[in-house]
This record gives C-alpha cells, structure tokens and sequence, in this order.
C-alpha cells in the first residue's frame, strides 16, 4: 500500500519531518508540541495547558488521516520536568475519555522553552 504523508497545517511544520506518516493502516505521528497552528509561534503555559495544547494538536493528526482519538495505540511523551509528572497526568488523562492509549513517559531537554512534546501511534481503520 502506498504511503500517505498527513499534514495538519503549514505552520506546524517546523523541520524536515512529516506530522505524520500512514502505511497500511498504521499512523506514526512526529512530536508535537505546543504550537500556535496560526502563526507558528511556541504557546507558553502551564505544564496542564501545554498537555492538552499538544494533544490537541495530535488529535488533529489522526483526524487529517481519517481516524479519532479512539485509534491512537501509543505516546511517547516527554516532559522538560519530571517534577511536573503529576500534573501533566491529571490533564492527559481528562482528555482521553475511552481506553487510554499505553504510554511511555520521560524526561527531555526540549527546544524553545517548551515543557511537554508527545509523538504517537494510531491504527486508522
């Protein structure tokens, strides 16, 4: 089957990667971040809102390759600091309202001042 590039907006490319690559089904999702989709620009916030920014944005993902929230399988999530850990939970699990996908959690030096980046894995179909 042949490979699909999915992309959300042309400002949330930041770098030579795709936002998300899908092949037989299976979406791979680059590492996103807390991103103003409109202009490009980091949005700073609290660890809460910079999780469900993100998250939000890989949503946006999976629904530009046809799926929902429901078909992301796995995230990777990196966190700026660990200390923020339960925090950064609580919002990411107010937002998944089914099955939780498995989840690895680390700690990351992250670019631009930003506190969480989360890349993921979905089953589209």
């Amino acid at each position: 089957m042949k490979q699909e590039i999915k992309h959300t907006d042309k400002n949330a490319d930041t770098g030579a990667y795709s936002a998300g690559v899908l092949k037989n089904g299976m979406l791979f999702i680059s590492g996103q971040g807390p991103l103003d989709l409109a202009t490009g620009e980091v949005k700073h916030g609290t660890i809460e809102e910079e999780t469900l920014l993100t998250l939000e944005h890989v949503k946006k993902v999976v629904e530009a390759a046809g799926g929902t929230i429901d078909d992301i399988m796995k995230c990777t999530v990196h966190l700026e600091d660990i200390n923020d850990f339960d925090r950064y939970d609580a919002a990411y699990g107010s937002f998944f309202t089914g099955i939780r996908p498995a989840r690895t959690t680390v700690q990351s030096v992250l670019s631009d001042g930003i506190k969480i980046e989360i890349d993921a894995i979905a089953i589209i179909g």
